[in-house]
Order: C-alpha cells, then structure tokens, then sequence
C-alpha cells in the first residue's frame, strides 16, 4: 500500500488547507504548542526529548516540531491507515509512526516507549474520545510522562455558558471569513476526492475495512474546566489554557 512521494504531497497539501476551515488560527495554534514543548523541554536531557503526537494524521504537528527540535524523538499514533501513509511517506523523518487506536486495551504499548515521555501533543484529536474513555487516557498519559512533563492539546472547548459558545464560534467563524479560509475544500470534499485517486485505493478500501473504528464517531464537546477536572482527578498537577481564539484553546497539563 505504498505511495509515491508525488502522491503523499499533493495529498498532503490538499489535507493541510482544508483544516484551515476548522482550526481557528491553525498555524499560530501549532506554533503555540511548539513553544510550550520548547519550554518544557529545554535542558532536561542530554539525550533527546521524547514527545507523542496523539492523533498525528497526516504529520502536520510531527513535521512542525521536529523542525523546532530536531534533536527530538517523535512518536506520532493515529488510527487512520491512509493518513498514517501520507505521513510515512511525506514526513518520514519526523517521526515514528504507530497504528494503533487511542484509548483502547494495550495502546499505550504499541508506542514501544523506552524512557519516560517529556510531552504529549495533540490538535483536533481527543474530541473523539467520550468522558469515561478520555480520562481513562489521561490516566494512562500521566503515567507516561516523566515529573514535571506536559499534554498539550489544541482543540475546541466550547464554554460553559451557551450564550457566550455561540460568541465564541461567531469569533472563529469571522476570522476564518476574513483569512479566506472558507473558500478551501472541505472535509467530505477532501475524502470525496481522496476516493478517486487509484493510488489510494488500498488505503481507502482499509479504512473502510475498520469502520467504524476508523470514522464514524461524532465530537464530544467539553469545556476548559471539564477537561481540567478530568486532568486533575488523572494525576496532573496544573491544567489550564495558555491560548485560545474563538473557541480553539491550547490546553496545557503539567505532570
């Protein structure tokens, strides 16, 4: 199921401006997680940090942070087999890439970790995950990770307050308007499209093999405060966000 290098990058282009739709501020929300890491791991080790990208994709978040920290061991898991494959194939230096679906028996061991983890990351990723699921994987999380380690995790957390989600989203909605990144593809138009590339047409027929495990599961929609009460009960010391826009925060947890 291999792709040309050609493949992955058209793919992959396509892939990074259609999230431009969703992720509010994407390529400064990327940055800010960056910094945070940086932070976090700056003279810790004298060998290299060791940092999980959770729900990697495509590579996107990978790519960015071994350009900041080339010295830096990456581990990007997803469960997405032709996203997986874009990411092998166009990031393939980033990281190391592990199949394997969050928050299910043993996936914690699939990542064949040999030290204690110095951050986990993640953007759009979690949301998936039901309560009970997500801090389950909290838990499993803090355990991974070394004393003084960081989750970063760049989502949307809508407020508590109904009436200032639906400000919170206009706020998003504008600036998205006025970045034009409306007048790219969306999600289905991507797939849509995907599917009638004949290069991805084992990848393709694999993800569907796995449904529903591979698509098909609607966004659980926390706030900031739900998701720090769960990362407190989880063994995290601190939680709170460092950034938000809209309703896309950078959510930070200090092991």
């Amino acid at each position: 199921m291999g792709l040309s290098l050609a493949t992955a990058e058209r793919w992959v282009r396509r892939w990074e401006r259609q999230q431009q739709r969703y992720a509010v501020d994407r390529e400064e929300r990327f940055t800010v997680i960056a910094d945070v890491v940086e932070d976090t791991v700056a003279g810790r080790r004298p060998s290299g940090p060791l940092i999980v990208d959770l729900g990697c994709g495509p590579g996107s978040l990978a790519a960015r942070l071994a350009r900041r920290l080339p010295h830096a061991d990456i581990v990007g898991v997803d469960m997405d087999p032709l996203l997986l494959e874009l990411a092998r194939t166009h990031h393939t230096d980033a990281a190391r890439y592990v199949d394997a679906v969050i928050g299910e028996d043993g996936w914690t061991h699939a990542l064949r970790l040999d030290r204690p983890l110095d951050a986990a990351v993640s953007t759009t990723a979690l949301h998936y995950l039901a309560p009970d699921a997500l801090h389950r994987t909290y838990r499993q999380l803090a355990a991974l990770l070394r004393p003084g380690g960081v989750l970063v995790n760049g989502d949307h957390f809508p407020p508590d307050d109904a009436v200032l989600g639906d400000l919170a989203e206009c706020v998003g909605r504008r600036h998205a308007e006025r970045a034009h990144a409306l007048a790219h593809e969306d999600w289905d138009a991507w797939w849509k499209a995907a599917a009638a590339d004949p290069e991805l047409t084992d990848l393709l027929a694999e993800r569907r093999r796995r449904q529903p495990v591979a698509g098909g599961h609607s966004a659980v929609r926390l706030s900031v405060r739900a998701h720090e009460r769960l990362l407190r009960q989880a063994g995290f010391r601190h939680a709170g966000a460092v950034w938000q826009y809209g309703d896309s925060h950078v959510l930070v947890a200090i092991r």
